[in-house]
């Protein structure tokens, strides 16, 4: 039976048991923050199934996946590359609206948001391009490897973007953090660098005058336009632009109480984030136990995008930085693997699919603490979700397939430097 066990759960051990930590944490919060799902169903277990049927679809995906060849990846990248690009598409086109955005696609009764393949794909690809590129005498990737990734990675952060800004500027960090690894010229990094700024600078600039066309409330993760139909300024504000009034709310909203008193803060102008910092103040060191949050009943997204607030409320400052330091672990344990690979193109997409789920988790956290202003992450692994928890899964299940092949080279050298040394 604990061969079976064994055979069944292979790779990374530490890995394996980082996941199954964060799964855990997951359903029982999950399960403590659904209270406004299950007051509008009226059923109690409603939420924690669908959650707990999630996570084991996951779990199945992550043992399939870690059961497939690393080479058999990079042979699927022209097939994923197409399946993004066209889903992407097709959401723009015709997908089903999400908090005033169009970014899920239901086929065949369920639902999927085409952003979770893409991103996986764009880590995939950069991988093939940036291993495929390396530089024979050691010297790094070539020059060429950065236009190569941009001519795949702009677009797709594009058609991602019109809908989901954040999640554009996560993928595009991730993608950044891999050339940087991939060692491509440093005189190009620095040039995308200072091409980064001045983009922002022109971007911020746009959202703050184009936004203030369209009159946006936000209010429990909902985006409300106050323009008449059909008016000159809903169409200035819709198309491409229809985001824009949301993106410039969220910016000027973000620290807008830290001088304000208290008795004259208006929570209902920053709703979510007013009641996450009061989940956070009245955390203390333990918090109040699992099942005990109070604000989870004010939070709208408190299953999803602030669950961190919700489990520094009911686990404490402890429980707080035991999941940061899951994270961090599974990031570590990431980059061992890489450094036992054989091969680069392996060594890469274990650190951009680690990368991919550890940045997603910091923006999230640093969303609930307030160090960044609203953006709609959840937190990888743990919050309340459909296809991204399914597609996180497999992410980890890749990470263990390479860890399984690293584990082998090693092995096999160590086996080497044995016979050596019985030689000597």
């Amino acid at each position: 039976m604990n061969k079976n066990i064994e055979n069944l759960f292979k790779g990374d051990k530490v890995i394996w048991m980082v996941f199954l930590f964060l799964c855990l944490i997951s359903v029982v919060e999950v399960f403590s923050a659904s209270s406004t799902l299950t007051y509008k169903s009226q059923n109690y277990l409603g939420p924690l199934f669908y959650h707990l049927g999630m996570i084991v679809l996951g779990l199945a995906a992550a043992i399939v996946t870690l059961n497939i060849p690393c080479r058999y990846f990079k042979v699927a990248t022209p097939a994923m590359l197409i399946i993004s690009f066209g889903t992407l598409i097709w959401v723009l086109v015709g997908g089903e609206s999400i908090n005033g955005a169009n970014r899920v696609i239901r086929l065949f009764g369920f639902t999927f948001q085409p952003s979770e393949i893409a991103k996986g794909t764009m880590v995939l690809a950069t991988a093939q391009i940036l291993s495929a590129m390396q530089r024979s005498d050691g010297g790094g990737a070539d020059s060429n490897a950065m236009k190569y990734v941009l001519s795949i990675v702009i677009p797709t952060t594009f058609l991602i973007g019109i809908e989901n800004l954040s999640t554009a500027v996560l993928l595009f960090t991730v993608i950044f953090l891999m050339m940087f690894i991939g060692r491509v010229p440093t005189m190009q990094i620095g040039k995308l660098m200072g091409a980064g700024v001045l983009l922002i600078g022109v971007f911020l600039t746009l959202v703050l005058t184009l936004g203030s066309i369209g009159n946006s409330d936000e209010k429990d993760g909902k985006t409300v336009a106050a323009a008449s139909s059909g008016s000159k300024d809903e169409i200035k504000g819709g198309g491409v632009f229809h985001r824009f009034a949301t993106w410039r709310n969220r910016i000027l909203n973000h620290g807008g109480g830290d001088d304000v008193p208290a008795e004259e803060y208006d929570i209902e102008k920053n709703y979510q984030v007013g009641h996450a910092n009061i989940a956070i103040a009245s955390s203390g060191i333990i918090g109040k136990g699992p099942g005990n949050s109070t604000e989870r009943d004010f939070l709208p997204q408190a299953f999803s995008d602030f669950i961190y607030a919700i489990i520094i409320e009911e686990i404490g400052i402890f429980g707080a930085v035991f999941v940061v330091f899951l994270y961090i672990i599974l990031l570590y344990r990431a980059a061992r693997i890489a450094a036992k690979c054989e091969n680069n193109f392996p060594a890469f997409l274990a650190m951009g699919l680690a990368l991919l789920l550890v940045v997603q988790a910091t923006i999230n956290m640093m969303v609930a603490v307030e160090l960044l202003p609203v953006t709609g992450q959840p937190l990888p692994l743990i919050s309340k979700g459909g296809t991204s928890t399914v597609i996180n899964c497999a992410y980890i299940g890749v990470i263990l397939s390479i860890s399984r092949s690293a584990k082998r080279v090693d092995m096999a050298y160590a086996r080497s430097k044995s016979a050596e040394i019985k030689e000597i």
